[in-house]
């Protein structure tokens, strides 16, 4: 089988009409997985906050979250060539809501690290997921729409996920104390300004000018805070965890009211002509093929940089254009809402453009803003870093589908393992950025992703100019 560059015909179903309903339910999955990421994020901001913790710390958070993909993506592979698709999804959402759950004991013992192990195992349950439903979408119709049909499928991910964002947004940031505490401090209320009026002996700064000088405020306030009267710290703590928590319950209702769907329904199973190779046979074979080899990088190096630059939004508003956490947080929410049109608009131009030159065209656009967003400040600054993810949209699903063109069934289940292994780069990128914001600065920090969109580009211009032409790839 091979991939031209040419567009597919439009004769060819999408989705086929018997595949409808376990598309429709999969797909589903897309939204659930996006809900966790994107509620996840702003707790790097928070946790840094409610537990007094620098930058790098709290972006363990995220280290923890992606690692889990990592840890669980190649246990899932082995368990979908030993069951199934169906198997492994239920699988899937049984450790994400256990994961979820764990977010009731953490905050009741105001435990940052019980928090850390629940985003482990909640990604436990997003790796299964994501190994199960991205091959599952691609084996239900035709080879020649696979990319179509992921893309399409991958366009409700961004619903979950702003769904996620508005949760946060308008359920947890105006509720947290330390919000509040934030609000005191700028308004020069005695009841923040007590614990920092010994740092400034010649007078308070004008906080609704200087935007640096209120986030190291804010936090050496509630330090002091912690030593000077530990039970109103203890109780903000006790308080703001506890809204963090309810998110977290509520979708653990939700993922068991699905593995309950699945349980009910008959879904379809795609088996092999032949039994699968040894597993040390199939990594060399995949391994051996450029496109899949580079795709695996390419997507490590996208996911680093869609997190770090949907985590830091956070940081960037708040620490360069001087926004409440939940202002900060709509920014990011404008950023969801522009990548799931993006998604749509992708997915359609895909019919007309190979993914290859479409890849490689956003990612030189991503560069651009974000080499705008590095040296232009305030607002606008911040607008290139919304902006980036009309770039972002395509490229996640389109890697995805590049890597595994071509590959037949008992190839894909494991290289679809390896490829969602790559998420690993969500989980060590923001940690290292979050290290630079601490020694650098916010705007230098995205210096990061910048490489990241670099290295998808070159990916982009050597599919459309090795991988897209004729009999290039094959079975």
């Amino acid at each position: 089988m091979s991939e031209s560059a040419a567009p597919e015909s439009t004769s060819v179903d999408v989705v086929p009409r018997q595949y409808l309903t376990a598309f429709i339910l999969t797909t589903c999955c897309f939204a659930l997985w996006g809900f966790a990421n994107d509620v996840t994020n702003p707790m790097v901001k928070v946790f840094k906050e409610v537990f007094q913790i620098s930058n790098t710390q709290s972006s363990l958070v995220q280290f923890a979250f992606y690692s889990g993909y990592f840890t669980m993506a190649l246990p899932a592979a082995f368990f979908i060539r030993r069951f199934s698709y169906k198997a492994a999804i239920m699988v899937g959402f049984a450790l994400y809501a256990l994961g979820a759950l764990m977010s009731i004991p953490a905050s009741l013992q105001t435990n940052f690290w019980f928090f850390i192990a629940g985003f482990y195992v909640l990604t436990f349950g997003l790796a299964f997921l994501e190994t199960s439903c991205n091959p599952y979408i691609l084996a239900m119709g035709p080879p020649e729409t696979a990319t179509q049909r992921l893309n399409l499928a991958q366009a409700f991910n961004p619903i979950g996920s702003l769904t996620g964002m508005v949760v946060a947004s308008t359920l947890i940031a105006p509720n947290l104390e330390v919000g509040e505490f934030r609000n005191a401090m700028v308004a020069q209320d005695s009841s923040a300004t007590r614990y920092v009026a010994e740092e400034y002996p010649g007078g308070l700064p004008d906080f609704t000018q200087e935007f640096g000088a209120l986030d190291a405020a804010v936090s050496q306030g509630l330090t002091n805070m912690k030593s000077e009267a530990p039970e109103e710290f203890k109780a903000i703590q006790q308080h703001d965890l506890g809204v963090v928590r309810m998110p977290y319950v509520v979708i653990a209702g939700v993922v068991i009211t699905f593995l309950v769907i699945f349980a009910l329904t008959k879904m379809p199973t795609f088996h092999a002509d032949e039994p699968d190779a040894p597993m040390g046979q199939l990594v060399g074979r995949l391994f051996g093929k450029a496109h899949y080899r580079e795709g695996v990088i390419a997507q490590g190096f996208y996911v680093g940089a869609q997190i770090t630059c949907w985590t830091f939004i956070i940081h960037y508003g708040m620490e360069e254009v001087g926004l409440t956490l939940g202002q900060a947080q709509n920014w990011n929410i404008a950023a969801m809402v522009i990548f799931l049109v993006s998604r749509f608009v992708c997915t359609f131009l895909l019919r007309f453009v190979s993914p290859g030159k479409l890849l490689a065209t956003l990612a030189f656009v991503a560069v651009l803003f974000t080499l705008a967003a590095i040296f232009l400040p305030g607002r606008t600054g911040l607008t290139c870093l919304v902006l980036i993810s009309a770039c972002m949209s395509l490229m996640f699903p389109t890697i995805y589908g590049i890597a595994l063109k071509g590959l037949p069934a008992e190839e894909a289940k494991l290289g679809s393992a390896g490829l969602i292994m790559a998420i690993v780069g969500g989980a060590l990128l923001p940690l290292m950025q979050g290290w630079f914001i601490d020694q650098i600065g916010v705007r230098s920090s995205f210096y990061l992703p910048l490489i990241c969109f670099v290295v998808i580009a070159v990916f982009g211009i050597r599919t459309f100019t090795r991988f897209e032409k004729p009999a290039t790839i094959s079975a």
